[in-house]
């Protein structure tokens, strides 16, 4: 499985967090998305970001880290400190591991794989987004989704096609933008223009990708398939 989690590092000691961004460098499910020796500035940023999980130290000047972990909504957090007191109040935010330093490799990598789990049952158990559509907001249900291209008319539209055979038409977002947002087992970009749901697909090989669902004609859709997106679509039908 290729999932990342991608993280932001706090510690307002810098010795601490470089040798915290050593060790997260050497855990292949994280992607480090930046480091902070700031709370505030790492809140400032938090819009601008995106990320799953914070890794904080809790005694830091201005703002300590359980108070920042109440307003990282929806993200997970894991805490690393010298100090056992805060344990309790650590857990009562549903924080997903409070890692006492000196902090070790093992130990964070125990850590990693609890946020891995609840990350991936928190996309599991999503079945929807709501997005901008011509005709308005809309529910996309995952398991409707088959294909998705980019609008001939407008590139800055995205067109749905529905497992029913009806077309939506998303209204001003990127790929990646929709990426972030849809289960990332079960949908691949496979060339600039193109994101497919794998279960809507029916045969493949090196360079193409025919799908089950059809065209107007009837004939089967038939997708390149990139090089730039190859691996990431041949290891999730390998799994």
């Amino acid at each position: 499985m290729n999932t990342k989690i991608k993280c932001l590092l706090l510690d307002d000691e810098l010795p601490g967090l470089t040798y915290l961004k050593m060790l997260c460098e050497q855990i292949p499910e994280l992607e480090i998305v930046k480091s902070f020796n700031d709370p505030q500035k790492l809140l400032d940023e938090v819009p601008n970001l995106d990320f799953d999980l914070c890794i904080s130290d809790i005694e830091m000047p201005g703002i300590d880290g359980l108070s920042l972990a109440n307003l990282l909504q929806n993200k997970l957090v894991i805490f690393t400190t010298a100090y056992k007191n805060y344990a309790s109040e650590a857990f009562d935010i549903d924080a997903v591991d409070y890692v006492i330093k000196p902090v070790t490799k093992e130990r964070l990598e125990k850590a990693v794989a609890k946020s891995l789990e609840r990350f991936q049952k928190r996309n599991d158990s999503k079945k929807f987004i709501h997005l901008n559509t011509d005709k308005g907001k809309a529910l996309l249900y995952f398991d409707q989704i088959q294909y998705i291209k980019t609008a001939s008319v407008d590139s800055r539209d995205k067109e749905v096609i529905l497992a029913d055979g009806s077309l939506l038409m998303l209204k001003n977002i990127n790929f990646d933008s929709l990426l972030k947002q849809l289960p990332k087992l079960d949908f691949c970009r496979v060339n600039k223009k193109e994101i497919i749901a794998i279960k809507a697909v029916q045969f493949f090989n090196h360079n193409e990708i025919t799908l089950s669902i059809h065209e107007k004609n009837e004939k089967p859709i038939v997708l390149v398939l990139s090089e730039t997106y190859r691996n990431d679509f041949l290891s999730k039908v390998k799994i």
